[in-house]
């Protein structure tokens, strides 16, 4: 017995240290006395007195009903913190010798009783809202954007960014059922001199009988949509030292030809790369932009450069910007093709230099590049092409997701981001502050804005706005309303009429934390939708870890950060920001049924920090690896380190589920039902199908069959899921982590395929690879 009470005694002593300064922050005075009775009973053990038992009978049955208080019956954050003591209670229940029986008759009951008391919470889900999305059809014959049932023709399935296919041949009863079809590797795989953030995201598009996407690297793929054969590869040859940030692209336009019958396209299957191909002339069009921040338009018969658009099929992004550092700008979505124009926008790197690219939005004519209009949100009233000679403003706020766009009404929606530095609001102008972390309606046929929505006051949170608006028109009190629902990071999904702007569900303000650095503000309100996914307020309850010590360890960082609640203000101290930048929602956005008009997402809760480091006289060592990390902000008098709160063995130091898949009415902004999602198998050493509610990235897509598909979360799934209550009813093991958005289609047999992109994420680490797969009904 000295070695388990010298492991007693060890214990008690870091739980005594680490609870005493625990309670010198104002924290729990439980690791305290926990570490008391643990020395206590460690020296009881060591001179085998009965008391040992004694004590730790009462000390488990202390911490029981101490962790009842804190967390209910709730599995995960009970097991945490009793679990451990459970285990360490074992050697103490076999009787030894009988002068050292004393206390087994107290402790043993108490064990067992603690015990079931764990394991019964496993029958409890405190987080789960049960309920059944309406499954009438309330609108018979919606907007889809006047494409065929069977295709896939944009990024979002068309230019209102539904992710919706009225296809029905897979069914909530049938989907259970679904085989492999086909697989095929691209062979763009992570290199030695890659970037940290190296991520397949790609949706591929579908027109005509072929499939059409993008690799990190920017190379250009065409595949059979029946078999998944490849047709022809272009590479876009990218260099090396363009890349920055990211390394990624989420993928490719199309212009249909000139008389609108994508039938007509007949792919070719091309031997040799289409790199080395002579350009021709195009009349339908591939649009796929690049991370050396490039343009091409590629012919999509055989991949060949079209030689009317720009210069010989490439066009320049990186013309008329104030600064031309490589890889400081880029554009990792597909550009909108709408009424004749290519739209691009562009990301900016975050927390670089305060001399950055500009983040201007421009539309070039879409069959010769040249250019229409352009919009800088620092200078916004002028729309009219830029003069040779004159430069757009530096670092205004930038769009680097996908923008969605309504053709009839002549309006185009881009999600924006902020000014960089993200963290320091003292270089904004009004116009940038005006337009930073919004949605914003512009003119197709002038540039010109025509309203905006900001969906955070002086953003210094990098709650950039991260999806794809969704259009679809809304039957509410006042009639038909043509809406735009969009999701944030900050967990508010807003419901927009998108003529005007104006919401359809209603919007408030609340009351904000206050408080910054020297020379900044921050708004005394901030915006909230009446339909919203935001989390409750973290508390030091909340914290969470396998053990006792990093559970421990999380609730002292806890109390050493700033926390005041969602926006409080980044700091030298370090602050907490919670939802993190990482997002409730991000680039995957949400799928809306146009039919039964309710959406289905992926709403996702992991605390991040934000600490400024002031870099006179400081040595800040290695920067910009990264958004995680160390940022110098070049030309400010503040570094900026992002990084996710987690405990010392590098889990969320907050309690899980920190994953869901959820579903809401967005005619009356009721979350209807929300449940957890992913397991922690490729989270552990041992492959372990333990439901957790697991963080992961990417979008989800709906089908006329009442059937979801999503893969996204950091195990290698691609899931089903009923739309009316989110019932999972299917999952396939992926070879690569699955953090695209899939797609669905018709292929010329008649068959209705789902296709997902899984090649991994660099910044939530999973598998890497370079998969294209395809299922269908047997």
């Amino acid at each position: 017995m000295i070695v388990f009470s010298v492991l007693l005694l060890l214990l008690g002593l870091v739980l005594l240290g680490g609870g005493l300064w625990l309670v010198s922050l104002g924290g729990s005075v439980y690791y305290a006395i926990a570490g008391i009775a643990l020395i206590v009973a460690g020296v009881a053990v060591k001179g085998r007195r009965p008391i040992a038992r004694w004590a730790y009978a009462i000390f488990l049955a202390g911490t029981a009903v101490w962790a009842l208080w804190e967390s209910g019956l709730d599995w995960w954050p009970l097991a945490s913190r009793l679990g451990v003591f459970l285990l360490l209670a074992i050697p103490l229940l076999f009787p030894g010798q009988k002068s050292q029986q004393g206390g087994l008759k107290a402790l043993f009951p108490v064990w067992i009783v603690v015990g079931l008391i764990t394991v019964s919470s496993l029958a409890f889900d405190q987080h789960r809202i049960d309920g059944q999305l309406n499954q009438d059809i309330v609108t018979a014959e919606p907007n889809m954007g006047n494409i065929s049932d069977n295709s896939w023709p944009a990024y979002g399935r068309s230019n209102l960014g539904q992710r919706y296919s009225p296809l029905d041949q897979i069914t909530a009863e049938n989907v259970g059922t679904l085989e492999k079809a086909w697989e095929y590797q691209t062979g763009d795989l992570q290199r030695p001199d890659d970037v940290g953030e190296v991520t397949y995201e790609a949706t591929p598009i579908k027109v005509g009988n072929s499939l059409f996407l993008c690799t990190p690297h920017n190379w250009l793929v065409a595949l059979d949509a029946d078999t998944g054969e490849e047709q022809w590869v272009y590479d876009a040859k990218v260099p090396m030292e363009s890349q920055r940030q990211h390394q990624t692209c989420r993928g490719v336009s199309y212009l249909p030809p000139s008389d609108g019958d994508a039938s007509a396209i007949s792919v070719k299957a091309v031997s040799e790369p289409s790199e080395g191909l002579a350009s021709v002339q195009c009349d339908a069009q591939l649009f796929m932009p690049t991370s050396d921040a490039r343009l091409l338009a590629l012919d999509p018969e055989t991949g060949a450069r079209c030689s009317g658009f720009a210069e010989d099929g490439s066009l320049d992004l990186m013309h008329n910007m104030p600064f031309k550092q490589d890889g400081y700008y880029y554009s990792t979505s597909p550009p909108v093709v709408a009424n004749g124009l290519v739209v691009v926008a562009g990301a900016v790197n975050d927390n670089y230099d305060i001399n950055s690219p500009s983040g201007v939005i421009r539309a070039y004519d879409a069959k010769t590049g040249k250019l229409k209009w352009n919009w800088d949100p620092a200078n916004p009233e002028s729309t009219d092409p830029i003069a040779n000679g004159e430069t757009y403003s530096k670092s205004s706020p930038n769009s680097w997701a996908v923008a969605s766009a309504d053709e009839e009404l002549g309006l185009i929606y881009f999600p924006m981001g902020n000014r960089t530095p993200d963290q320091l609001g003292m270089y904004r102008t009004e116009n940038e502050e005006k337009y930073a972390s919004s949605v914003v309606a512009l003119s197709l046929e002038t540039g010109r804005a025509a309203w905006v929505q900001q969906f955070v006051h002086h953003d210094l949170w990098d709650m950039d706005t991260p999806a794809q608006p969704s259009l679809v028109d809304l039957t509410t009190e006042k009639g038909v309303e043509p809406a735009l629902v969009v999701p944030t990071k900050q967990g508010d999904v807003y419901v927009l009429n998108r003529k005007t702007g104006e919401p359809i569900i209603p919007v408030t303000e609340q009351k904000a934390p206050q408080g910054t650095i020297e020379g900044d503000y921050a708004s005394a309100t901030q915006p909230v939708s009446g339909l919203n996914f935001r989390p409750p307020a973290l508390t030091e309850a909340d914290m969470w870890g396998a053990t006792a010590v990093d559970q421990m360890i999380c609730r002292i960082q806890f109390r050493s950060l700033r926390y005041e609640g969602q926006y409080t203000p980044p700091s030298e101290q370090g602050t907490i920001v919670y939802p993190g930048n990482f997002g409730v929602f991000n680039w995957g956005g949400i799928a809306v049924d146009p039919e039964r008009q309710v959406m289905f997402g992926m709403p996702l809760y992991l605390a991040f920090t934000s600490t400024l480091v002031q870099k006179e006289g400081a040595e800040l060592g290695e920067t910009n690896q990264g958004e995680q990390g160390l940022n110098e902000n070049a030309g400010a008098p503040y570094a900026v380190e992002m990084k996710p709160f987690l405990s010392p063995l590098g889990i969320p130091c907050q309690q899980p589920p920190w994953g869901y898949v959820a579903g809401a009415d967005l005619r009356t902004g009721e979350v209807v039902w929300k449940q957890k999602n992913g397991t922690v198998y490729d989270m552990t050493p041992l492959p372990l199908p333990i439901e957790m509610g697991v963080p992961g990235i990417g979008g989800p897509i709906m089908t006329g069959g009442g059937v979801a598909f999503m893969a996204a979360a950091v195990d290698d799934y691609l899931r089903a899921y009923d739309v009316t209550t989110g019932e999972q009813l299917w999952q396939a093991r992926l070879p690569a982590g699955g953090q695209a958005t899939p797609m669905t289609y018709v292929n010329s047999k008649g068959e209705q395929m789902v296709v997902l992109v899984a090649g991994g994420h660099g910044s939530i680490g999973t598998t890497f690879g370079d998969y294209v797969i395809a299922y269908k009904l047997p």
